[in-house]
């Protein structure tokens, strides 16, 4: 069918300029120049890496249908669900590191509960328009479907919930780092060791779990359903999880604990209970915020590089926003153990006279 043809692409534009609600995008002139949007984006912001009869292709139809580039802001936008300072900070000095050295400017914007509904944050994001946008926020189908509609590339940070194919992320091994955490207590001969696990519902806390039940499994031990707590994400979480495992009458002598805040928790209850940290109890956490470092004592968790991840994040989104082709979709940067002092070897197995 040629493009004036009745039902054609000229006939689909016509109907598109006549109805403002629904107006030529990038994503309609690449779909029926059969090309992918970056492509587009490319022809029309005068860069090179496109072929000459596609560039023509592509230039053709914006001249036919009237295209006119986007007054786009060179604003990178930030999107929290809820922002938390000290995990929150990590990646914001992530971003802004990234956006400073490219030169962007960055929105912050935080859909929590005392804010306005997720929708109506949604549609200002939509009237702002900015370049790209990263998102520590969960937003649903249709809210993404909105945002690539209207041809704002964005990029999930940590996702908490599986994504359809193609939807950018970055995040980080959260089962290698469960693994690890649970490894290091076992090799200090720690045989009854207690995980305060996540929200079920989240992607990053169910790793973390498997990673946990996937070292007791590789040393032979039995994954004690008894020692397994779920719980929220918070200090309060953690410190009433904690109360519920160490009352038992064969309670832990390790807890490993699925983010850094609970594991301060348990730290709260270790001392209402009399018991110290690292002689009566080892604990560990995940994160390695920066507090961590100054608690007594220091505390022993998983390194999660918020601020790398963030920075990652930010740089995949502004490729995008340039219309880049992303070499990788998907990326998971590495955990490591950082080992303090909140761990040591249980009472029953150390040498006499320590």
């Amino acid at each position: 069918m040629s493009p004036d043809e009745p039902g054609g692409p000229a006939a689909d534009a016509t109907r598109q300029k006549g109805d403002p609600s629904r107006p030529v995008t990038i994503s309609y002139i690449a779909e029926t120049a059969g090309v992918s949007i970056p492509t587009v984006s490319k022809v029309i912001n005068g860069r090179s890496g496109v072929a000459a009869d596609t560039r023509a292709r592509v230039e053709a139809l914006v001249t036919e249908y009237g295209y006119r580039k986007s007054n786009r802001k060179n604003v990178l936008e930030l999107v929290f669900g809820q922002l938390e300072d000290m995990w929150g900070m990590e990646i914001i000095r992530g971003v802004e590191r990234v956006a400073r050295e490219q030169r962007v400017g960055v929105t912050l914007t935080e859909f929590g509960p005392h804010h306005d509904p997720l929708n109506h944050s949604i549609d200002d994001t939509l009237a702002r328009r900015p370049a790209c946008v990263v998102t520590v926020a969960q937003l649903s189908q249709e809210q993404r479907d909105q945002l690539s509609a209207k041809n704002i590339p964005f990029v999930v940070f940590d996702p908490t919930g599986e994504l359809p194919d193609g939807v950018p992320f970055v995040g980080a091994t959260n089962w290698a780092g469960g693994r690890s955490a649970t490894r290091h207590l076992i090799e200090l001969g720690h045989r009854r060791v207690a995980m305060i696990a996540g929200p079920d519902k989240v992607l990053c806390c169910r790793a973390r779990l498997d990673g946990y039940r996937s070292a007791l499994e590789a040393a032979d031990l039995p994954v004690d359903p008894a020692l397994i707590v779920r719980a929220g994400l918070t200090l309060k979480d953690g410190r009433v999880a904690a109360l519920g495992l160490l009352g038992a009458a064969d309670r832990p002598t390790a807890i490993f604990a699925c983010n850094d805040l609970q594991a301060l928790g348990v730290y709260q209850a270790a001392r209402e209970l009399g018991l110290r940290v690292p002689a009566d109890l080892s604990v560990v956490g995940f994160d390695d915020l920066p507090v961590t470092a100054l608690v007594d004592p220091p505390l022993t968790t998983v390194h999660q590089p918020l601020t790398e991840m963030a920075a990652a994040a930010t740089e995949l989104a502004l490729a995008l926003g340039r219309g880049e082709e992303p070499t990788q979709v998907g990326l998971e940067l590495a955990t490591t153990l950082t080992i303090r002092e909140s761990t040591a070897r249980p009472v029953d197995d150390r040498p006499t006279g320590t």
